[in-house]
């Protein structure tokens, strides 16, 4: 089986490269704009792809002929894409028609990764049932990708989560995890809210539900996430605790105090049942998932 993955130097991106290269029979073709920046680059292919450059993105599915397409790459963050709605269009909208467009082309099975901010947070926990309604241009922008993605006439499967952590190859990609651990270790203060929910999800785990769709060509809406739904503090104060840090530089505020560009939903989390059963998804702890960074980190700096 042949699998592309765009944004193959994200998080979630390289950790379904490592996943997916170790299993046999399956050609692995990663992409992204730019230089690949995965650390091993021997049993898979890797393509410079900016998915914005419609003929490009043709050019690479019309060489490599994926069965199946996971689409990793987005502008995610949520006030870039609030004060620079075009950026947000293109690289959000635009791309993920190009790629559908390219893929159907070619028959490809399409898997798109959203996100729990299509919905507006006042009755979270959601199950895939529930109806979106997005707050921010960000959110708005990923839905519109999902509706894309279920009118383009592929077979399709849409999978959405929440907060993302891990560690990437060359750390250049922070998340909630590393910005708490290394503002803490460098005594910074860090703003925290206090009232956000959500259920923080380990990229490895996400990884593994993206293969197990890619290699049973699942359809759908699946919801993939953390099984804890905490507060955006309850994390910051779980990471202190585990690295042993001093949560005096924690500072708790709310979402009106923060004012930032782009409205969040207050309370998401997901009902996660139908992961459970069609992807064997069974999600590591937030505890679990520190340990695993932990033990990543240390791994990184033994090798540097």
């Amino acid at each position: 089986m042949k699998i592309l993955i765009t944004g193959s130097n994200g998080l979630l991106g390289q950790k379904i490269v490592y996943a997916l290269k170790a299993k046999s029979g399956i050609e692995v073709m990663a992409t992204a704009r730019g230089q690949n920046r995965i650390r091993n680059q021997k049993g898979y292919q890797f393509k410079e792809m900016d998915i914005e450059n419609c003929e490009q993105v043709f050019s690479v599915f019309d060489q490599f002929k994926p069965e199946v397409a996971i689409h990793t790459a987005a502008m995610t963050n949520v006030d870039a894409c609030e004060l620079n709605p075009e950026q947000c269009r293109k690289s959000n909208i635009e791309a993920t028609r190009n790629l559908t467009e390219a893929a159907k082309k070619n028959n490809c099975h399409f898997i798109f990764l959203s996100t729990d901010f299509v919905f507006d947070g006042f009755e979270g926990p959601y199950d895939e049932n529930a109806i979106p309604n997005p707050l921010s241009i960000y959110a708005g922008s990923k839905l519109e990708g999902e509706k894309i993605v279920r009118n383009s006439g592929l077979t399709w499967c849409i999978i959405r989560t929440i907060i993302i952590y891990g560690v990437t190859d060359d750390l250049q990609r922070s998340n909630i995890v590393l910005w708490v651990k290394n503002s803490l270790e460098q005594k910074k203060e860090i703003r925290v809210i206090t009232d956000q929910y959500r259920s923080p999800t380990l990229a490895e785990d996400l990884a593994g539900a993206c293969i197990k769709a890619a290699l049973q060509k699942t359809t759908g809406i699946y919801h993939v996430s953390g099984n804890e739904i905490l507060s955006i503090i309850q994390i910051a104060y779980k990471v202190a605790d585990f690295f042993n840090l001093d949560k005096a530089y924690i500072i708790p505020v709310t979402t009106a105090e923060l004012n930032q560009p782009a409205r969040r939903p207050l309370k998401t989390g997901f009902f996660i049942h139908k992961a459970m059963r069609d992807l064997d998804y069974h999600p590591h702890s937030l505890d679990e998932g520190l340990a695993l960074v932990a033990r990543q980190l240390s791994e990184r700096k033994t090798d540097s």
